[in-house]
């Protein structure tokens, strides 16, 4: 019979209330498992949100010096003949996976460490307590653009093409006896009267005052003028303006490096191997594919860089087969080179320079410098 309610088909009614069944006792097994699997599933959420103190490097991609980057050339002159060149000289990158601003989870953390291409790093070993996220952005992009300037120096002076060089102001402490009297870009011109060519102008000056007040003449926009600072003491005996120096130049061309998202400064010893080529006639590498890494300063010393391990897997992966790491990075070169990757070791452009025409030519290369442990 239906429920005229609600049409459905009805439960007959005997007259007689029905007996409720006896329950059944229940498992304290169902229960237990019940709350293991919460716990488990609570675990690993945690897993997946709770950030770690750790940061991981991890191969990243290559960009050929001599190519282009989004359809424009990487590096770009204007005002000095240009010439084109065939091969790679390939600079390197790492990604950088935790850091400020980038938490990292211990899933992530415990997979780095079972992959022999990453290495995992504390967190306060590369990033000081309280960097943030901004602060280590605008430390990339600083380090870069001073690389790329740095970069076309060095290889000016490789090439004997005159440029000027002067001294200004990058930063200045709270405590700097030049506060509000130097500002940062300000180029110091004279110290007491004497020109700027270098630091150790202002160190001999300074050193010959013992503390004495000094006159300084800097250029500020396009004007020029005059303040007198005491130095402040510092260690050893030694007086300070309280001031951080950049090196600024003037070339006697415009050389502009166009590439997206990278920072740091360890491209510049294949930023000043791309520009040599780029403004010498012929062919520097013959056709190879080189990659190397390392900073560099005016003068053409290759300094050391962070990740090398994982930036020669990278330069192996994007297809080179010679790489060029800094002298002083070789103990962590020993044991770490890819199969079919061969490392020379370079302290200089002006070595890397030779190395790489000596290598192209398909002379005899058996005496090349290789790294060892030391």
């Amino acid at each position: 019979m239906s429920d005229p309610n609600t049409g459905q088909r009805a439960t007959p009614w005997t007259g007689q209330a029905a007996l409720a069944s006896p329950q059944r006792p229940r498992d304290g097994r169902f229960a237990a498992m019940v709350v293991s699997g919460v716990l488990a599933a609570a675990l690993c959420v945690l897993a997946l949100t709770l950030p770690v103190p750790y940061v991981v490097e991890s191969p990243g991609p290559t960009f050929n010096t001599l190519g282009k980057d989004s359809g424009k050339p990487v590096i770009q002159v204007s005002g000095h003949p240009t010439y084109p060149a065939d091969g790679s000289l390939d600079l390197v990158t790492v990604y950088l996976n935790g850091g400020p601003g980038n938490n990292l989870n211990i899933v992530a953390a415990y997979r780095a460490w079972l992959d022999s291409s990453k290495s995992v790093y504390p967190k306060e070993l590369l990033f000081p307590p309280g960097t943030s996220q901004q602060q280590v952005s605008s430390q990339n992009a600083v380090a870069m653009s001073t690389s790329q300037e740095d970069a076309t120096a060095a290889a000016l002076t490789q090439l004997k093409i005159p440029y000027t060089t002067s001294l200004a102001v990058f930063a200045l402490p709270d405590t700097s006896a030049s506060k509000g009297k130097l500002k940062p870009d300000d180029v110091l011109l004279t110290i007491n009267s004497h020109p700027i060519t270098d630091i150790t102008v202002i160190q001999d000056a300074l050193a010959s005052g013992a503390g004495k007040p000094v006159t300084i003449s800097f250029r500020r926009g396009g004007s020029t003028s005059e303040t007198t600072i005491t130095p402040q003491p510092g260690a050893a005996g030694k007086f300070l303006l309280g001031v951080q120096l950049q090196s600024k130049f003037t070339f006697p061309f415009d050389v502009s490096i166009a590439l997206s998202n990278v920072g740091g400064p360890s491209a510049g010893m294949m930023f000043a191997l791309g520009i040599i080529d780029t403004l010498t006639p012929g062919n520097l590498t013959g056709g190879k594919h080189f990659a190397g890494t390392g900073t560099i300063d005016a003068g053409g010393n290759v300094g050391p860089i962070g990740g090398i391990d994982q930036k020669m897997i990278g330069a192996k992966h994007g297809g080179a087969t010679v790489f060029f790491a800094p002298a002083s990075n070789c103990n962590e070169v020993v044991g770490h080179v890819p199969d079919g990757l061969r490392v020379v070791k370079v302290s200089t452009l002006q070595q890397a320079y030779d190395d790489v025409r000596q290598i192209a030519s398909g002379k005899d290369t058996s005496a090349l410098p290789s790294c060892t442990a030391g």
